[in-house]
């Protein structure tokens, strides 16, 4: 009688014996993400459900990041003018997912004097064999061909999110890398860790996030004195720990009605979850929509912690109207002067990158088992004071 083989399981000294394989290094510094790895790896080999593809897909995450510590480690022993890199971040978007937060970090990226972490460089931020200086082609084949590979997957990714390896994109993407951040729970369908995520101490994350930002200004000299641009939404719940690992950087927070927002996030992680597991619309609604009431619940005691001078609000509306107007806004505020050079790259961007380019993204509350009068319920004070 045949008998079913049991299912792969993450364990950690597999892993780690795995990216010293694969670059012949052996040093990654500090290594203060072995806990929430651990986390991660109890959380997913119990929850995770995910399929073979899914667990050879989440597997090379884990390697392609383990591996990227190893050798930016090893280049800074051979380099340690790295860590002499003046990087400033001027500004964080933060606000809840499906803001027009992408396409807005994008617009303010593509100004003269700013600059973001590229797509390519969020998957792999150290150098891969091949890449030679100036021309990181082993870094963006690779990116391409995730792109390639998650599209066949789940085809409706190419109307909910804009994948492009040279675009600007989110630094928890590097930050999921290390086990932290809400970019791990994106991926794999896994609460417990989620709920562990709640309590945990990013802070060391955030100062590694400095450190990867010096490594790839570093390899891009063009970069110095530019000022950064940072993204995520994950920066919503822990807006705390990012505000304080960048004192001077003006908080952008972008807004629109949670009834809109809650099910357009929750369709995108369905998608995602697509790649690797297999979950039904209604499990993850029932996830995601408390999840979301969570963050902003958070965000708004941190918001009043913060100090209202930290921030800066940009409305979806306005953005879809008046993009140059708005990106003007914060331009403004963090010191890039407003002149014709400016007011062209921003045109510019705005004419390639037209919404109607991309599919439509189509998705209801219906189809995730979720209630429009819970959801106002759920972000009263939030709606009440940033949606009208």
């Amino acid at each position: 009688m045949a008998t079913t083989a049991p299912a792969p399981v993450f364990d950690r000294e597999t892993l780690l014996a795995a990216a010293r394989e694969r670059t012949g290094l052996s040093d990654f510094g500090d290594t203060w993400f072995l806990e929430p790895m651990d986390r991660y790896i109890a959380a997913a080999n119990a929850e995770g459900k995910l399929t073979p593809a899914g667990f050879a897909g989440q597997t090379e995450s884990i390697l392609k990041g383990l591996a990227s510590r190893l050798r930016m480690v090893e280049d800074i022993k051979r380099h340690p003018e790295i860590l002499d890199e003046k990087v400033e971040v001027a500004a964080i978007i933060l606000g809840l997912p499906r803001t027009g937060s992408t396409i807005f970090h994008r617009l303010l990226a593509s100004a003269p004097g700013m600059t973001a972490i590229r797509w390519y460089e969020a998957q792999n931020y150290a150098p891969l064999p091949g890449d030679e200086p100036g021309n990181p082609q082993a870094r963006r084949a690779y990116a391409q061909a995730m792109i390639d590979g998650w599209l066949n997957l789940s085809p409706e990714l190419a109307s909910i999110h804009p994948l492009d390896p040279e675009a600007p994109d989110e630094e928890i993407i590097i930050l999921g890398q290390l086990f932290i951040t809400t970019m791990v729970e994106a991926m794999t369908f896994i609460p417990s860790f989620a709920k562990w995520l709640d309590s945990y101490d990013q802070s060391k994350g955030y100062e590694d996030l400095k450190t990867i930002l010096k490594y790839l200004q570093w390899q891009d000299p063009s970069r110095r004195n530019r000022k950064w641009v940072l993204k995520s939404p994950s920066n919503l719940p822990y807006t705390d720990v990012i505000a304080d690992a960048f004192p001077d950087a003006v908080l952008v927070m972008t807004h629109r009605d949670p009834l809109e927002v809650v099910p357009s996030y929750v369709s995108m992680e369905a998608a995602l979850y697509k790649l690797n597991s297999v979950h039904s619309d209604t499990e993850v609604g029932a996830f995601w929509f408390p999840r979301l009431a969570g963050w902003m619940k958070r965000f708004e005691e941190a918001r009043a912690r913060i100090g209202e001078d930290r921030f800066i609000d940009i409305d979806y509306r306005e953005v879809a109207k008046e993009p140059l107007k708005q990106a003007e806004r914060v331009l403004a505020r963090i010191g890039i002067p407003l002149d014709a050079e400016i007011e062209a790259a921003l045109a510019e961007f705005m004419a390639g990158n037209k919404r109607e380019q991309r599919p439509m993204h189509d998705y209801s509350l219906e189809r995730f088992g979720l209630e429009e009068q819970a959801i106002r319920e759920a972000f009263a004070s939030y709606r009440a004071r940033f949606v009208r």
